[in-house]
């Protein structure tokens, strides 16, 4: 018996598989993403709503005010989006504009300024949501979802 689990090794084994092939699952792919997504674009609610803006921004727009190394890291947090859509096994020309999305928003914040207003304006994490579920409404169609206003 696996030591602590209460099971045998096979059976731990098996449950190990299993949970490696639900985790590629496009279903639990795509509620990944969405949440990343929701981390870099959307997870801190300004007081008022502003033009251009709105009323949320995210980690990204936040890592974007520091130098150079916020839009690295902002740019690395971004390919995590790319890299699950290579997975799905998405065309070649959609990784291309994601990256480019990506690319563009990462290079562009390295500008003082107009940067970090493009960090807040630009979001190119939700544009490559917006491409990954388009594919993922195309060719698994079970994975869609009834999107609500947030609170």
């Amino acid at each position: 018996m696996a030591e602590g689990f209460g099971m045998d090794r096979r059976a731990f084994a098996d449950a190990l598989r299993q949970a490696d092939s639900n985790a590629r699952h496009p279903a639990a792919v795509r509620q990944r993403i969405e949440m990343v997504e929701a981390v870099l674009e959307k997870s801190i609610r300004l007081p008022a709503r502003l033009p251009l803006v709105g009323d949320r921004i995210g980690l990204d727009a936040i890592l974007g005010l520091v130098p150079v190394v916020g839009d690295i890291i902002g740019g690395l947090l971004g390919t995590y989006l790319i890299w699950e859509a290579r997975n799905l096994g998405m065309s070649k020309l959609k990784i291309a504009r994601m990256i480019g999305n990506t690319g563009f928003d990462t290079v562009v914040g390295f500008i003082p300024f107009i940067g970090d207003a493009a960090d807040v304006a630009f979001k190119s994490n939700t544009r490559n949501l917006k491409i990954v579920r388009k594919h993922l409404d195309k060719h698994h169609p079970e994975t869609g979802i009834i999107e609500a206003e947030p609170l």
